[in-house]
């Protein structure tokens, strides 16, 4: 089997507080030979100087910005900086892998053909045994109230002892967490869409991908594991509120609408409503009704330096 180096490309997900368990698990679990570039997007100042240090040691690539980045925001700036890598992995900074991921990834690219392959994620804390997706259905659907768009994660919240047999077998996506993908997919494509700041960037690479042919298949043998906060640390609170905002929100599922063709206002309603209640986990449950307001007390900041480090340059 050809064993070319692999980039593996880490960006921001919700928060920052993450980052040393998600590096030093991929430094610790993968023998698949790699490059790494980390994107760190306006971290506070203790997890900033952890990944200059360790960026030192391990000699990988840090990017930063000094003001925060949407995903994909995030995932443009590094996928410009791979060189000639011809496998690329994009791993949110909340993801633990375990032992083998990136060779059996690797190993089911190569033997499926396939052009994405995403593993079997799990959620919690490293070695639980939930299950957040087992790869993805997606489709669409005209009704009465216009076309409509749905997405189903198989398996999800299930104990992975009563998930069944999973097996290897093609998708309809996979997610962000944690994807293979060959670099010439991303070529066809050009840059992921920045104007999907907080949602469905996963879903809208996926199905651009399936609509010019790409093969995307489904790996259970490869884990992963996102670990949703469980506290905010100094830092992570003003972050997660910003990426799951409704301004955000708003344009992501705006745009893909348009994209798309969704003319189903439930379906976006849905989403909303989803991604309503995820922002408001930021608070304890006692004051999360009133998410919406308190949340741009703590955002104003990030939002006015986001704003000047993207205005252009005044005359």
């Amino acid at each position: 089997m050809d064993r070319s180096p692999v980039t593996i490309i880490v960006v921001p997900r919700e928060r920052f507080s993450a980052t040393r368990a998600s590096l030093e698990s991929i430094y610790a679990n993968t023998r698949w030979p790699f490059k790494l570039v980390y994107v760190d997007g306006g971290s506070p100042a203790p997890v900033a100087r952890y990944l200059r240090e360790a960026a030192a040691q391990r000699e990988f690539t840090l990017l930063r910005t000094e003001h925060v980045l949407a995903p994909n925001e995030a995932r443009n700036l590094g996928r410009r900086n791979v060189g000639d890598a011809r496998y690329l992995v994009f791993v949110d900074n909340d993801v633990t892998v375990e032992p083998g991921w990136l060779t059996q990834l690797m190993t089911t690219m190569e033997e499926t053909h396939a052009d994405i392959v995403g593993p079997l994620y799990m959620i919690g804390e490293p070695g639980s045994d939930r299950v957040h997706m087992a790869g993805g259905d997606a489709w669409f659907e005209d009704g009465e109230n216009g076309r409509a768009f749905h997405e189903r994660h198989r398996c999800c919240h299930q104990p992975r002892s009563e998930a069944g047999e999973l097996k290897r077998e093609p998708v309809d996506f996979v997610e962000f967490h944690c994807m293979l993908v060959r670099r010439e997919q991303l070529q066809r494509f050009g840059p992921f869409d920045e104007e999907l700041l907080s949602t469905h960037e996963h879903l809208d690479f996926c199905l651009g991908a399936k609509a010019a042919g790409a093969r995307i298949v489904f790996d259970p043998d490869a884990v992963v594991t996102y670990s949703p906060p469980r506290r905010f640390e100094p830092g992570d609170r003003s972050y997660y509120l910003l990426r799951w905002s409704p301004e955000w929100n708003d344009r992501s599922l705006q745009r893909f609408a348009e994209k798309w063709s969704v003319t189903d206002r439930a379906t976006l309603s849905k989403s909303r409503t989803w991604l309503g209640r995820h922002q408001s986990k930021a608070f304890r449950k006692p004051v999360r009704r009133f998410a919406s307001y308190l949340a741009p007390l703590y955002t104003r900041d990030l939002v006015r330096e986001r704003a000047d480090a993207t205005a252009p340059d005044s005359c």
